[in-house]
C-alpha cells in the first residue's frame, strides 16, 4: 500500500512511518514542519513540506499521487493552549480535516486512519474509559478532535470513506533513532528528564489536589512503537469497515508515580515545585484497550512504565539537543 502520513515528521508519524515501510509499505509524508523535524522522516519515505490549509495544494498532492490510503497526525494538540486559543484549534483540527477529507475524495482515496484522542470523553464517570462512554469534552482540543470524527461516519455513509478512529492520551518513550523533541515541550516524560539533567531547573505539578491516590493527576501511558504498530493493525484492517479504538494499558499513574520511576532509571530524584491545576485537565484519564486487543489482536511489545521511561531515557541521553544533536 502506499500511504500518505500528514504529520509525518512528528513524534508518532515519524515513528508510524518508519514502521509502516518496514512493513513493506511505501510512504509519502505531507508535513508543514511548524513542530516536526525533517530528520525525523525515513530517508526511505519521500517528504512534501505544505500545509492542510491549502486547498489547491491538497488536490494538486492526490490528482499527481497513487496514495490508497492516508493516516492523519496532523494536528495541533496542547490542551492549555485550546483554551485561550480555541480557534486555532478548531481551524486546524476540523476546518484543515475537512480540507483532507475532500481532497482524499477528489484522489478516489476512501481509507482513513485517524489520530484521534481519549480527551474527547472529558470527565469520565468510568475508568478504564470504553468506546462506549459518554462523549463530553472539557477543552477545546479535544473538542475540535471528536468534532472531525463526527464528520466521519457520514463521509462513509455518503461516498464510502472508511476510517479507523484511534482514541489515546500519552504517547511516550522512543526508538533507538527516534525520540520526543517538542518546542515547547508539555509532556511529563521528557520534562522530568529535562529537569533530571539540568536542562531546565525544575518540573512543575501542576496540581496537588485532585481526588487521587497522592492528589495528582493520573494518566495512561503507552510506548509510541506500541502506537505505531496499532495504527498499521487499523490501516490493514480498513476492509473490514469503519472502526473506533481505545488504545491504553488499563492502568494509570499518578504524575508523582511517574517522577518517581523517571528517579529511579535515571539514579537521581527528579526535581520539582508544585504549582496550580491547569485549566481543561481531568483528574483520571485511562483509556480501555480491550477492544483493539480482541478485533484486531494489538498487543503492547512494551507495556510497563519502567521500559518506557527507560526508552526515553536512553534517546534524550544519546541527543541532548534533541534531533539538532
Amino acid at each position: 500500500m502506499r500511504v500518505l502520513v500528514t504529520g509525518g515528521a512528528g513524534y508518532i508519524g515519524s515513528m508510524t512511518t518508519e514502521m509502516l515501510l518496514s512493513a513493506g509499505h511505501a510512504v509519502v509524508v505531507l508535513d508543514n514542519l511548524s513542530k516536526g523535524h525533517p530528520e525525523a522522516v525515513d530517508p526511505r519515505a519521500e517528504l512534501i513540506v505544505g500545509d492542510l490549509s491549502d486547498a489547491e495544494f491538497l488536490e494538486g498532492i492526490f490528482s499527481t499521487l497513487q496514495v490508497d490510503a492516508v493516516m492523519h497526525f496532523a494536528a495541533s494538540s496542547l490542551v492549555g493552549e485550546s483554551v485561550v486559543q480555541p480557534a486555532k484549534y478548531f481551524r486546524n483540527n476540523l476546518a484543515n480535516g475537512i480540507n483532507l477529507l475532500d481532497a482524499m475524495l477528489g484522489g478516489n482515496v476512501r481509507r482513513l486512519v485517524f489520530s484521534s484522542t481519549a480527551a474527547v470523553y472529558g470527565e469520565p464517570k468510568q475508568i478504564p474509559i470504553v468506546e462506549e462512554s459518554p462523549l463530553v469534552p472539557t477543552n477545546p482540543y479535544g473538542e475540535s478532535k471528536l468534532a472531525f470524527e463526527r464528520a466521519l461516519p457520514w463521509y462513509d455513509r455518503a461516498y464510502g470513506l472508511k476510517y479507523s478512529s484511534l482514541r489515546y492520551f500519552n504517547a511516550a518513550g522512543a526508538s533507538a533513532k527516534l525520540g520526543e523533541d517538542h518546542d515547547p515541550e508539555s509532556h511529563l516524560i521528557p520534562l522530568a528528564i529535562a529537569a533530571v539533567l539540568g536542562k531546565r531547573p525544575s518540573l512543575e505539578v501542576f496540581g496537588t489536589d485532585y481526588p487521587t491516590a497522592d492528589g495528582t493527576c493520573v494518566r495512561d501511558y503507552i510506548h509510541v512503537q506500541d502506537l505505531a504498530a496499532a495504527h498499521i493493525l487499523a490501516l490493514e484492517a480498513l476492509g473490514q469497515g469503519s472502526r473506533i479504538y481505545n488504545l491504553g494499558n488499563g492502568q494509570g499513574f499518578t504524575v508523582r508515580q511517574v517522577l518517581d520511576v523517571v528517579g529511579e532509571v535515571a539514579g537521581r530524584p527528579v526535581p520539582a515545585v508544585e504549582g496550580p491545576r491547569r485549566p481543561g485537565d481531568p483528574p483520571a484519564l485511562v483509556a480501555s484497550s480491550d477492544k483493539i486487543r480482541s478485533e484486531l489482536g494489538w498487543k503492547p511489545a512494551y507495556p510497563s512504565l519502567g521500559s518506557i521511561v527507560r526508552s526515553a531515557w536512553d534517546w534524550h541521553r544519546a541527543h541532548p539537543e534533541g534531533y539538532e544533536s
